[in-house]
């Protein structure tokens, strides 16, 4: 099923996850942002946030990441961007590009390609609800979506 379709789903069945952890959270306490491709990245994250953000290809999630606050660069442009940072899914996707059919032309500006056709999702949480909810959350993300490139391939899960 696509990502986007079922965003608010996996938002609504988190707040049930985190009370059966313990972490009593208002219904409004994830604000989802559904960019279908073709997208702009965000221009920024939203002062005192933090998120989680998913990235699909049709029924295919291929990464899920979270940011704390003062993590702009991550969020909003390093995964465009094969060289920008260890674990970016551009390097994923050019590490892969036969599955991807990727042409020449689109390996050499693969930012662009995510742009044009990959969606995104970003669950954003209060900075104050700390990093456990956070890390919560991308756990939770990952294991309903079951991301293609999470990690180094030694972090893959088995399965």
């Amino acid at each position: 099923m696509n990502m986007i379709s079922i965003a608010d789903q996996i938002g609504a069945d988190f707040i049930s996850v985190a009370r059966l952890a313990g972490v009593s959270l208002p219904e409004n306490a994830v604000t989802i942002e559904k960019l279908a491709a073709p997208h702009l990245p965000p221009s920024r994250l939203p002062a005192g946030k933090m998120a989680v953000y998913v990235f699909a290809r049709g029924n295919d999630t291929l990464k899920v990441g979270k940011v704390g606050a003062k993590s702009q660069a991550r969020y909003t442009s390093q995964h465009y961007n094969p060289g920008s940072a260890m674990s970016t899914l551009a390097a994923s996707i050019l590490s892969d590009a036969g599955n991807h059919s990727l042409t020449e032309d689109e390996i050499a500006r693969v930012g662009q390609w995510i742009r044009a056709n990959v969606d995104r999702a970003n669950f954003l949480i209060d900075e104050s609800l700390g990093m456990r909810v956070l890390a919560l959350l991308e756990a939770f993300i990952q294991c309903r979506l079951n991301p293609k490139y999470e990690g180094y391939k030694s972090q893959a899960a088995i399965g």
